[in-house]
């Protein structure tokens, strides 16, 4: 393959796979998805033969990819039971990719990821590309096989429904992790002064469990969402749990392990002003396989 030098095509897409599955996992929200992506698109290099530049070939390979598995996607997340999260990714150790500017940690958080099902998958496409990829507008038409001012008019459309930068990514990442640290521990001991003193007026907490363990709609506000989580604590299968806190797609958040380090759970929170404004809770098995890969 051209451009290779003395590297060999394993070699090469090697040093491309975290990118690519960076990529594929924030068009697809799925940790599970994006790796078969990857896998599909390691096939068809080991078939293309001459490549003059490796790393644009394998970007327009796996996005395309990822667009066509879109459309069942989205039907599939129409019928599930339940509020639909993305698969958690533990993000501390760099599994996304650097998070090192506000776009790149925007493109990650599970609230940002939610919004991006709003969009079409090239709307999808373009907005990724664009603000955690840094990608042109005229790369971006080449990926996608559209023209530039059109790439440019979708990322516009794309801004509108998912909004600005909000300002908590600008935020201390260490006063998040305190208030995340209080905010459990409160949890668990029931101390319902300090939540209060926690939870902002509006706060929203949502959990999937594919529609079996968690539930089924989203709870709203600073009483109910206090009365919901130290109802959780008081199941039996609360006893004997550890927390253990960790970064979760680039917010603060903590995992649920049970007696013998098992994932129970994975809890990413926003945090603004000093206050817990969201708790996504996922406890759907299926979709912690992936995090819980990472604590091996």
């Amino acid at each position: 393959m051209d451009s290779l030098g003395a590297a060999g095509p394993l070699e090469v897409f090697e040093r491309q796979r975290p990118r690519l599955f960076g990529l594929a996992y924030r068009l697809l929200g799925s940790a599970a998805e994006a790796e078969d992506m990857v896998q599909e698109t390691y096939l068809r290099w080991s078939q293309a033969g001459s490549v003059n530049v490796p790393a644009a070939w394998l970007t327009k390979v796996i996005t395309n990819l990822c667009l066509n598995q879109l459309g069942s996607a989205r039907v599939q997340r129409e019928s599930y039971l339940g509020p639909w999260l993305p698969e958690p990714v533990l993000t501390g150790d760099g599994a996304l990719g650097p998070l090192e500017t506000v776009e790149q940690r925007e493109s990650v958080s599970l609230g940002v990821l939610i919004l991006l099902e709003r969009l079409s998958p090239v709307e999808r496409a373009v907005f990724v590309l664009r603000e955690a990829f840094g990608h042109s507008h005229a790369e971006i038409g080449d990926i996608l096989g559209i023209e530039e001012t059109y790439s440019r008019q979708l990322h516009r459309r794309a801004r509108v429904h998912v909004g600005e930068p909000r300002k908590r990514f600008d935020s201390d990442r260490e006063q998040h992790r305190r208030i995340v640290r209080g905010f459990m521990r409160a949890t668990l001991d029931g101390d319902v002064a300090a939540l209060e003193r926690l939870l902002a007026d509006d706060v929203v907490a949502w959990a999937d469990g594919g529609g079996t363990t968690a539930a089924r709609r989203p709870v709203h506000g600073r009483a109910k969402v206090l009365r919901y989580l130290l109802g959780l604590t008081g199941r039996p299968e609360a006893v004997g749990v550890t927390i253990h806190a960790t970064e979760i797609n680039g917010d603060a958040g903590v995992l649920i392990l049970d007696g013998e380090g098992g994932l129970l759970a994975a809890m990413a929170m926003e945090i603004e002003d000093g206050r817990v404004t969201a708790v996504r809770t996922t406890v759907n098995p299926a979709k912690l396989t992936f995090a819980g890969s990472q604590l091996l």
